[in-house]
């Protein structure tokens, strides 16, 4: 099981690598770079529920499938992994605002990811792992400082998604510019809360499928960073570019 279980992982991280060469010629369009030629539209609380949902799901069934289902150091793992898609696939939809869409080539796209996910994260968590891996976990330092980056994470992602659900009144269908928090420094603070939750999970699962989930999401996120930056920067000329922001990841890119 393990030999063939890095042949996935192997095959996730390249897989990884042409996402991130192809979304720098194709924008993922979706929210404020919607584009129909990724499917037929359905609403943003539907697709979010519908791309996020499946690796909770998942995740679920693989931990109550698992000999490890009451282990001290999986289930904290395990909590932390479903923590963020609690709130990603059933809380996050329901606080948007508007009528606004995404295609539905998107949607199924981060169902097949997410599902692919569950099967890394939950894999190597619950099945792949050492029977000793979990021994004395608690004595060591990466699970503390990995759950201290992850949650600092979390806050950062989700203070930055509370700040772009407020630039708009209801019925308000103009664009602006966020403000505040980690968008002093980057102009997609919440995806630098997303990448520093998930390196913060991979520190504390101390594990390849974590890293590989890590570049993951930088191949996802950063390229759409980049397209999102240039798009402000089209929009609101010096207004935006005086602010001097990096684009993901502070003082850096």
């Amino acid at each position: 099981m393990t030999e063939t279980f890095d042949i996935f992982l192997i095959a996730m991280a390249a897989l990884a690598l042409v996402v991130y060469v192809a979304l720098h010629f194709f924008e993922a369009g979706y929210g404020y770079l919607f584009d129909r030629r990724y499917g037929f539209p359905v609403s943003n609380k539907l697709g979010w529920m519908l791309m996020e949902a499946p690796v909770f799901v998942a995740m679920t069934i693989l931990w109550l499938l698992s000999d490890r289902t009451w282990q001290a150091a999986p289930l904290v793992l395990f909590l932390m992994f479903q923590s963020h898609y609690l709130y990603r696939a059933f809380i996050f939809p329901l606080r948007l605002r508007g009528r606004s869409k995404m295609p539905f080539g998107i949607v199924a796209m981060g169902m097949l990811f997410n599902t692919l996910n569950a099967l890394m994260q939950g894999g190597w968590i619950f099945f792949v792992s050492p029977a000793d891996y979990y021994e004395g976990w608690f004595a060591r330092p990466y699970i503390y400082i990995g759950a201290a980056i992850f949650f600092a994470g979390m806050y950062v992602n989700r203070r930055s998604d509370a700040i772009i659900r407020g630039l708009r009144k209801e019925g308000d269908t103009r664009h602006y510019i966020p403000r505040g928090g980690m968008f002093r420094y980057v102009s997609s603070a919440n995806y630098f809360g997303e990448l520093t939750e998930w390196t913060g999970f991979a520190v504390a699962s101390w594990s390849w499928a974590g890293a590989v989930f890590v570049w993951w999401t930088f191949a996802n996120l950063a390229p759409r960073s980049a397209s999102l930056y240039k798009r402000y920067t089209a929009e609101f000329g010096e207004e935006f570019t005086v602010l001097k922001r990096k684009r993901i990841i502070p003082f850096i890119y």
